[in-house]
């Protein structure tokens, strides 16, 4: 199991199930002997916005500004923000990062969101990216409640890629690979707490004895599959290699989280 954990929380009411979800997660973690550390955002009234203010000491293009080449080079010459350069410190640290939040528009509360863009701004990089990121030897979840059933995002609820694929984390797609596995984290399976504000009290107790359960054997889980850098072709707009599409396709599949 992970020695230290980095919960990053974005619910503003302490009488939450997101709340209960953290409080859960922080007393089954340390009771393994995990360090666990929250960035609950809203008490911390994180800035969810990407500006110059991030960057101490002045930009380089302040005529052409380009948020991803200055907060890359204002991290290698040490000139980040304080709130910044505090989340990084607690990320570098952190062995798991789980994220606590409720959906909000198929996505996470702006606040988060503005944490990744802000936080995770430095590992946005060309050179090293998915399966060589420079996260690579962390692990990274998503943890979160919904405001409807399961049966929304099956292959013919309202949600769901009818014909195609019924898997919410189809949905989850931009989170899951758009940012954590492009820094590099192995993925766990999304913890989801289908529409628990509509369920009776010994629901939301079995969702969260549930979480605690899994929680105790999290270390023994095989991350989510995603295609590694080397199976496309840089030289070709790193399209699929043809073997190995062929491969996939033999075996039936193409998608990676399939």
């Amino acid at each position: 199991m992970a020695k230290k954990v980095l919960i990053v929380y974005a619910h503003e009411s302490p009488a939450s199930f997101n709340a209960a979800a953290k409080d859960a997660a922080v007393a089954a973690l340390t009771a393994q002997g995990c360090t666990v550390e929250v960035s609950d955002l809203y008490a911390m009234k994180f800035k969810a916005a990407a500006t110059t203010e991030d960057i101490t000491g002045g930009v380089k293009n302040a005529e052409n500004f380009c948020y991803a080449k200055e907060i890359k080079l204002a991290s290698e010459e040490g000139r980040l923000a304080d709130d910044i350069k505090k989340e990084q410190e607690k990320l570098k640290e952190a062995d798991l990062v789980i994220f606590q939040f409720p959906m909000y528009w198929s996505s996470v509360p702006a606040i988060m969101k503005g944490w990744m863009d802000r936080v995770l701004g430095f590992a946005y990089a060309q050179e090293k990216r998915y399966s060589e990121g420079i996260f690579k030897d962390k692990k990274a979840m998503l943890s979160f409640t919904t405001d409807c059933p399961e049966s929304v995002y099956s292959d013919t609820g309202i949600n769901g890629d009818i014909g195609i694929n019924g898997d919410i984390n189809v949905t989850l797609w931009p989170l899951q690979n758009g940012i954590l596995n492009y820094c590099g984290f192995q993925v766990f399976d999304p913890q989801i707490f289908w529409d628990p504000a509509t369920g009776s009290p010994e629901s939301r107790s079995s969702m969260l004895e549930g979480w605690r359960t899994r929680l105790q054997s999290l270390g023994g889980e095989v991350p989510m599959y995603f295609a590694p850098l080397d199976y496309f072709d840089k030289e070709k707009g790193f399209l699929l290699k043809p073997e190995v599409k062929e491969k996939y396709a033999t075996a039936g599949r193409l998608c990676s989280i399939c």
